[in-house]
């Protein structure tokens, strides 16, 4: 190359360069530039007398653990990785051969926004390339890395894509920055309070990782690629070398606690029935709730949602439903299978989850899971308690195996709340404490699920890992004769 890289000015700011980062992405030596000639062809403000390389963004392909991936790098040091006409250009054409490619592509996000000196034609240059975001979707999997500015139009790419990576202190996303807030809000704000990692990972839910440096980051990025197809019909590799410990059939057994309102980790049910260490938790910040992942069974990727009791009991409210449908819905486009986990007492009361539209992201998640055509398998270990029970993938949503542990109490509501309607004229406590033990005899039970085949079976939670193995084996090579003529649902957004 005719030019050299300003590595200095970046690792001043304690950061990598853009060529560096592709180099901590792809397999040694693979990287091949594209495009590296291309030079922006405005003339307005002096940029006549500017030489840009590579108009601010190197682009390219690589191989990740062997396999191709495209990448592109904005390069913050080369007019501060404005984008400009040909720099979108150059990143919407790369999106375009990964979907003839078949590759994934990652976008490594360093810029300070649209180029002003080319006004609407920097703009043409991010329509150009949401276009082919959206074209993606579905086709290839489109991962965001942010490690540095990511400031208005520019956010739109990365919200359009799969998962999007931040780094702490590095990290800065946001429609509009601290000195338009300030000018029009009257409101001093710091980039890292407004659009920082931490508030993405975990307020915002935009950011799906968080990572405390650029290397965890990428390495986090190569782990990821390695759970996920590498586009539509992709098959991933079994891991014929997959370990799974026996003792944990017997640990998974003292998980409950004993009694059914304490809370507890789903965590530790779904790492004692996947494959040892394959959990790859998404959005860990974020709604915790909600847990989603991927993981291994049998050596086969698998995606995970559970209901995590220990956090807000587990209740389904705006930021869960949202979290658990979206992550439906990208395995949904792969193919890949759901083992959903249950223990949900029912979506959050109160008129700040109404006023917040809990109703429509709710919606969500029936609409999820009821579109998902995938295998799915779900298993209620405890409480599934009114719409929330037949929003987390129960059979009537089209669950192909739906599986209880013998405590699991599947009713309208609580005994409590239950006996307070039923008997709400009743004076003597005596009387309702009676019937609110028959309440839990008659109805806290999985019994009559079972009884109307809404539950395939009552299992031990020792069993749960042969039985998830079983059906998903069984499930191998499932189809869907479901189809209906239509352009497409809509789902309420």
């Amino acid at each position: 190359m005719a030019f050299e890289y300003n590595l200095e000015k970046q690792h001043a700011k304690g950061k990598l360069h853009a060529i560096e980062r592709i180099n901590a992405l792809v397999d040694k030596d693979s990287f091949m530039e594209i495009y590296a000639a291309a030079r922006h062809q405005c003339t307005n403000f002096g940029m006549d007398k500017k030489d840009i390389p590579y108009d601010g963004v190197i682009t390219g392909f690589g191989t990740i653990n062997g396999r191709k991936v495209a990448i592109y790098s904005q390069d913050f040091t080369v007019q501060g990785g404005s984008l400009g006409k040909v720099h979108g250009e150059k990143i919407a054409e790369l999106i375009e051969k990964a979907i003839e490619y078949k590759c994934p592509v990652i976008g490594v996000n360093d810029s300070g926004g649209a180029r002003i000196q080319e006004g609407v034609d920097a703009l043409c240059g991010y329509g150009e390339i949401f276009k082919q975001n959206v074209r993606a979707s579905g086709v290839i999997p489109q991962i965001s890395v942010i490690v540095g500015p990511c400031a208005g139009g520019a956010v739109y790419s990365p919200g359009l894509t799969d998962f999007i990576f931040t780094v702490d202190k590095i990290s800065e996303m946001y429609i509009t920055g601290p000195k338009v807030v300030k000018q029009v809000m009257f409101m001093d704000i710091s980039s890292e309070d407004l659009g920082g990692a931490a508030i993405h990972a975990q307020k915002s839910g935009v950011a799906h990782y968080r990572a405390q440096n650029e290397k965890e980051c990428f390495e986090k990025v190569k782990e990821l690629l390695d759970y996920i197809p590498h586009f539509y019909g992709d098959k991933v590799k079994a891991d014929t070398k997959f370990k799974f410990s026996s003792k944990k059939a017997k640990e998974i057994q003292n998980v409950l606690p004993e009694s059914s309102t304490k809370g507890y980790d789903i965590k530790n049910v779904i790492e004692n029935v996947i494959d040892d260490g394959t959990f790859y938790e998404i959005m860990p910040e974020f709604a915790a709730n909600a847990v989603v992942g991927f993981g291994k069974i049998e050596g086969k990727t698998v995606g995970i949602v559970g209901n995590n009791p220990g956090f807000f009991g587990g209740v389904l409210n705006c930021d869960a439903s949202d979290k658990i449908s979206r992550f439906v819905r990208y395995c949904d486009c792969y193919d890949i299978p759901l083992l959903t986990f249950v223990d949900v007492p029912g979506f959050i009361p109160g008129p700040q989850e109404e006023q917040k539209g809990i109703i429509r992201h709710g919606a969500k998640l029936l609409y999820a899971y009821s579109e998902a055509s995938v295998p799915k398998v779900t298993v209620i270990t405890r409480k599934a308690y009114g719409g929330a029970y037949i929003a987390m993938c129960s059979k009537h949503l089209g669950a192909d195996f739906v599986y209880a542990w013998p405590k699991a109490e599947i009713a309208v509501m609580g005994a409590e709340g239950a006996i307070g309607i039923l008997y709400a004229k009743e004076a003597d406590p005596n009387v309702k404490a009676q019937k609110g033990q028959e309440y839990r005899e008659t109805f806290m039970t999985p019994t009559i699920a079972a009884q109307r085949d809404y539950i395939s079976a009552v299992i031990n939670p020792e069993e749960t890992r042969a039985k998830v193995v079983q059906s998903f084996n069984f499930l191998e090579g499932k189809t869907s004769n479901d189809v209906i003529c239509k352009k497409h649902g809509n789902i309420p957004l």
